[in-house]
């Protein structure tokens, strides 16, 4: 393929994932900036249980309030970790709500029906996240995962954030105003991030032979290895991604495979993955790929070796 060819095709790629991207994004700091205004650190402990193992368990539905994908979703937590969101609460969060959310249910259920795709999809995403989010509890202490940004004005030495004291609430008119500043402010700082992740996604895209990868379809193991390569590297958004997982289950690939794709995707892509850098270390980092990762690549295995549907 000549050079001018693939420049031409990296091009359309790039502009073809930051378009479909960079709405949600800015739907999320526009909720992000909401929250700074009209979203008290008091609202944030009344609303969570306080039993912390339901609580993450709530955290993973909280996508249904906030229905954004995994671009939206970094600046919503980051926002509300700085209003007092535990640490575990925020990583069920950010790694379910681009699944738990009405629009990606529709989507899913307009690709696959009612059925076993549909329901595998939202029980594994849900039983991932607050297994995640249980394991980063054991860490109490929000100073050694998040990143400096994120912590604010946050204390060390528990899980949950420590905000400043809250302010008098404002104006409808004035908070209003605050908000689109504070949504402008994180839309250009999430912004950078997203863009870099679109320019890697793309250039993966265009230089990665996807034909290779779908040879792999017959085997039970490789082809959820496949399916989790291609949801990193395709970086697609969730609202989107059934309908081009249905484009995969006309090519062979098993159901396992499938919600491999389906829930590996929406929690780790490519530029999610920097903008979690945002939010926290980047050991924290390699923690909410790797785990995501293996977890997805055991239900999607496990199902392809035992159950047929």
């Amino acid at each position: 393929m000549e050079f001018s060819t693939q420049l031409s095709l990296f091009s359309t790629r790039f502009l073809g994932i930051f378009i479909e991207a960079v709405s949600f994004l800015l739907l999320g700091t526009i909720v992000s900036g909401l929250i700074e205004v009209f979203v008290r650190k008091e609202d944030i402990a009344r609303l969570l249980p306080r039993n912390p193992f339901a609580a993450i368990v709530a955290g993973s539905f909280l996508g249904f309030l906030f229905p954004v994908c995994e671009c939206g979703v970094v600046p919503v937590t980051r926002k509300l970790y700085q209003k007092g969101l535990p640490v575990a609460v925020g990583v069920a969060f950010l790694l379910a709500a681009p699944v738990m959310n009405p629009i990606v249910f529709a989507s899913t259920y307009a690709a696959f029906g009612f059925g076993p795709i549909l329901i595998g999809r939202f029980v594994i995403t849900c039983i991932m996240a607050v297994a995640i989010g249980l394991i980063f509890s054991l860490q109490r202490n929000p100073i050694k995962m998040l990143h400096p940004r994120a912590l604010m004005a946050m204390a060390g030495g528990s899980g949950a954030a420590a905000p400043q004291p809250s302010a008098p609430r404002l104006s409808v008119g004035q908070g209003i105003v605050r908000a689109a500043r504070v949504a402008t402010d994180e839309f250009f700082d999430m912004g950078r991030y997203l863009v870099m992740g679109t320019a890697l996604a793309a250039g993966m895209q265009t230089f990665l032979s996807q034909e290779q990868i779908r040879a792999l379809a017959s085997d039970p193991s490789m082809s959820a290895v496949a399916m989790a390569i291609m949801a990193f590297v395709l970086s697609i958004c969730s609202t989107t991604d059934a309908i081009l997982a249905l484009s995969f289950a006309n090519f062979g690939f098993p159901s396992g495979s499938l919600l491999t794709f389906l829930t590996f995707g929406p929690m780790v892509d490519i530029k999610a993955t920097l903008m979690y850098l945002s939010v926290f270390k980047r050991r924290v980092v390699f923690y909410m790929v790797i785990l995501p990762l293996l977890m997805s690549l055991l239900f999607g295995i496990f199902i392809n070796l035992n159950v047929r549907f």
